[in-house]
Formats: structure tokens, C-alpha cells, sequence
């Protein structure tokens, strides 16, 4: 028996009531039957109750509740802190304003306390990280080892993509990664399906992504937590990761480009591996030699390409009739595109190479 069933009854029960009584004095007041106004009109005030009473009550507060779970914790601090200054700073004020002439002396009281009340909530929301600075550090206290070891660390939360890509176990065992993994259980639960999945494509993605867990639990250097947080009135595994993210004041690991999207047009801050990977990838300047191994032809005539050991393609000029075969190239234009870096490169001598 849900909440909302339980809210239709008695507002069915209580309109009915009033209805009834309304429709009884309705039917003396006509000189007509009581007891026909009161039957009809104790329906109709029942059918409304059983109709109506959701609106006015459970959904609000479902509503209500849904909107405090998205807002961040130290805001709903800050806020009520706020709330209790401009309450105090109204108190001081009511009993000068009370010695007014009427009706100032009635009105003013009143009025006071809810602009207190609303500019105390509202400068405390928005100087809420300059409080919480101050609370943080206090000039002249000495701050222990352990406090340090706390504000370096922080929480990353993972998405499933990132679970699934497999290289984030790399990365964490590298120790680049400060803080602790946390991976909520719908996280855990979107893996699980998954795994589960009809698909065989999609099936070996998810378990592939189940064994990078359990090698993130067993290897890496940083702790790694699976927690049953959850955000409620959101059914979308990406809209609870961002809700989340802002709630826990942390980043989101991930390599989904429309996760970090939306997830950075909601202040989100984000860590993209497709980014880091991007990053970390060789730097070659115009003039450079490097040694490759040309697999493909290329789209124009006479062009081969080959792929460096992070990815990066090489397009060698002339260089279709080594395919299969190692060679030595110079570097003549780097570029930069959407889908990473890309070389282009001539041949460092044609003699090189075997076929």
C-alpha cells in the first residue's frame, strides 16, 4: 500500500464528508430533500478527493524532495545557516519595530522576518565557498600530515564506459590517479546488464568490463568503493552520474563524449582518458626520423600508411610499394584533427626496408 494510495483515501474520505454536509445545508436552504443534496454532492466530493488529493499532496513533496536531492550539501547548509542568521538579526528587530505607530507596529515585525529570513539564506548560498574557506582554514592553526593526506585526496566517480574501455586499470595502476574510485551501485548495475545482455557483442563488452573491476579492486595502488548511493526520480545512468558528481563536489571518469558534454554544461568537471590518451601521445616535429611499418595502402595514389604503438596513423609518401614492410620516414607536416594526431611523412631513403 504506496503512500499515494493511503493520501486518496482519506482525501476521498474527507471531501466526501464535507461535501455531505455542504449538500445537507444545501437542501434545507432549497427546501428540498437533504438527504439528495447530501448523497450527490458527498459523491462528487469524494470522486474529487479520490482524484485530486495527489496533486496537492504526495507530489509536491515527491517533487519537493527530488529537487533537495540535486542540490549539494554544503549549499543546503549554507542556506540554512543563512536562514538562522536572518532569523536572528529579525528577532533583534521585532521588538523596535512592534513601538511603531499602527499599523507599522503590526506590519513591519512581520515583513522583517521574511527579508532576513530570504537575503540571509540568499548571501550565505551564494558566498558558500568563501565560508566554507574560512571554515577550512583558520590563520595561525596547524594543519596535521592527515589533513593533508585528506584535502589531496578526493572521490573520481566511473562511469561505465570507462569500466568497459578496460584502460582505466592501467592508468590507476600508474598512480596518476589521486583519490578514491567510487562506483555507484547503478553503475554496477548498468554493467550487469550488460554482461547479460542477448547480444553477443554487448556480452563480452560487459564481462570484459567485470573483469577490469575485479583488477581494479585486486591491483591498483588506490582504493576503489562500490556504494549503494543512489539519486532518486532519475531514471538515466548519465543524469544520476551528473547529479551525483555535483552532490559529492567530485569528477566524473569517463570517455563518452555525450557524458562530457552534459556534463560540463552543468559546471561538472570531467576526465576524459580519450583526452589523456591524446596527450600522452608522441610528440614529432617536422625534420624528425622515426621507424614504421606500413600495413595499407593510402586514399591518394602512391600513399601507404602505418600506425605508431599509441595509434597514431603515419601516412607515408610514397610508400605503397613497402606495404608489409618496416621502414625509416621523415616527419614533413604533423596535424591535429577530431579524431587524434596524424603524421604525414616521406621516405628517409627508398634502400631501407625489406620487402
Amino acid at each position: 500500500m504506496t503512500v499515494e494510495f493511503i493520501a486518496r483515501i482519506i482525501g476521498m474520505v474527507v471531501l466526501g464528508v464535507i461535501g455531505g454536509y455542504l449538500g445537507s445545508v444545501l437542501g434545507r436552504l432549497s427546501n428540498q430533500s437533504p438527504e439528495y443534496y447530501t448523497a450527490i454532492i458527498g459523491l462528487v466530493g469524494a470522486m474529487m478527493g479520490l482524484a485530486l488529493t495527489p496533486l496537492f499532496t504526495t507530489r509536491p513533496m515527491r517533487a519537493l524532495r527530488s529537487s533537495l536531492t540535486r542540490v549539494p550539501a554544503q549549499t543546503l547548509v549554507a542556506g540554512l545557516f543563512g536562514l538562522v542568521t536572518g532569523l536572528v538579526f529579525a528577532a533583534l528587530l521585532t521588538f523596535p519595530l512592534s513601538l511603531l505607530p499602527s499599523p507599522f507596529g503590526k506590519i513591519l515585525p512581520f515583513v522583517g522576518v521574511l527579508l532576513f529570513s530570504y537575503f540571509g539564506a540568499a548571501i550565505f548560498i551564494m558566498r558558500q565557498n568563501d565560508f566554507a574557506a574560512i571554515f577550512r582554514f583558520i590563520p595561525g592553526r596547524p594543519v596535521s600530515e592527515d589533513q593533508h593526506v585528506k584535502e589531496a585526496g578526493r572521490t573520481i566517480l566511473l562511469d561505465t564506459s570507462v569500466i568497459i574501455d578496460g584502460r582505466i586499470a592501467d592508468i590507476a595502476h600508474t598512480g596518476f590517479l589521486v583519490g578514491t574510485l567510487l562506483i555507484p551501485r547503478f553503475v554496477l548495475n548498468e554493467l550487469q546488464y550488460i554482461a547479460d545482455s542477448p547480444d553477443s557483442l554487448r556480452r563480452q563488452r560487459g564481462r570484459r568490463g567485470m573483469e577490469v573491476l575485479t583488477r581494479l579492486q585486486r591491483d591498483t595502488v588506490i582504493p576503489v568503493r562500490i556504494s549503494d548511493i543512489d539519486v532518486e526520480g532519475v531514471r538515466d545512468v548519465d543524469d544520476k552520474l551528473v547529479i551525483l558528481a555535483r552532490q559529492l563536489r567530485c569528477p566524473i571518469l569517463t570517455n563518452d563524449y555525450n557524458l562530457n558534454r552534459v556534463a560540463e554544461l552543468q559546471g561538472v568537471a570531467v576526465l576524459n582518458v580519450n583526452e589523456l590518451a591524446n596527450a600522452v601521445k608522441l610528440v614529432l616535429l617536422p625534420g624528425e626520423t622515426l621507424a614504421v611499418k606500413i600495413i595499407q595502402e593510402g586514399r591518394e595514389a602512391s600513399q601507404g600508411v602505418g600506425y605508431l604503438d599509441d595509434g597514431t596513423m603515419v601516412v607515408v609518401e610514397d610508400g605503397r610499394e613497402f606495404i608489409n614492410t618496416d621502414v625509416t620516414v621523415m616527419v614533413t607536416k604533423v596535424l591535429q584533427t577530431a579524431a587524434g594526431r596524424m603524421i604525414f611523412a616521406r621516405l628517409d631513403g627508398k634502400g631501407e626496408g625489406e620487402h
